[in-house]
Order: structure tokens, then C-alpha cells, then sequence
């Protein structure tokens, strides 16, 4: 069983950085699909980075385009969202979620979206203030 577990969180001041960490165990297959997600107070949860494995593509959502990146550090079976330029609409609870061999047929390109994944961490508060 895939096991997720985000921590980094945090209060930071607008302009400001943070790296959140995805902690991740109990894979069974090399074929995967790492996701970061946030779900901001009376809004819906929303896609922000993701990477595959299978061809090492990573994605990012317009909004934080030029100031997130997604990395991974395969050693530690940890990945990465380095938060640069924070602004206050950038607090949100962020989630990591996972998916093993992901059909590419049905899901898209960008692995933006909720219902592809099996996997969610508990989440880790990010709070940007202003």
C-alpha cells in the first residue's frame, strides 16, 4: 500500500519561500505519477504540479507557473514543491497524491486533475500572509 506523508508547511510573509516534502513508501511499481494539490477555505481542491515517471515530464498550473517547481530526490523517495514569490492567495492546505501505473489513455496530459489518483498525504497548512 502507497503511503504519502506531506510536511513543510507554514505562516510566511508574502513574497516569500517554502519547500513542501512528499514522503513516499510502499510502491510496487516504477511506473508513477506524483501530484501536488491545494484546497484554499470555500474552494475546491486544485491541481498545482504533478511529474511522471514514466517519461520525466512535470507540469504546472498557470497560477503558480514561474514561481512553484516540482523535483524529487529518488534516493530519499521524496518529492518536492519549491514554493518561490508566495503570495496570499497561495494559502491553502497542500496535498501530494500518487497514482501507479496511470492510464494515459484516460487521464490528462497535464496529471492536474482530481480523479486519476489513489493515493492522498493528510496535508500540511500553508499560510502566506500579506
Amino acid at each position: 500500500e502507497v503511503h504519502l506523508v506531506e510536511s513543510g508547511g507554514g505562516l510566511v510573509q508574502a513574497g516569500g519561500s517554502l519547500r513542501l516534502s512528499c514522503a513516499a513508501s510502499g510502491f510496487t511499481f516504477d511506473d508513477y505519477v506524483i501530484g501536488w494539490f491545494r484546497q484554499a477555505p470555500g474552494k475546491e481542491r486544485e491541481g498545482v504540479s504533478s511529474m511522471s515517471s514514466s517519461d520525466g515530464s512535470t507540469y504546472n498550473a498557470d497560477s503558480v507557473k514561474g514561481r512553484f517547481t516540482i523535483s524529487s530526490d529518488n534516493a530519499k523517495n521524496t518529492v518536492y514543491l519549491q514554493m518561490n514569490t508566495l503570495k496570499p492567495e497561495d494559502t491553502a492546505v497542500y496535498y501530494c497524491a500518487a497514482v501507479e501505473r496511470p492510464d494515459v489513455l484516460a487521464v490528462d496530459i497535464t496529471h492536474l486533475t482530481l480523479y486519476e489518483y489513489d493515493y492522498w498525504g493528510q496535508g500540511t497548512q500553508v499560510t502566506v500572509s500579506s
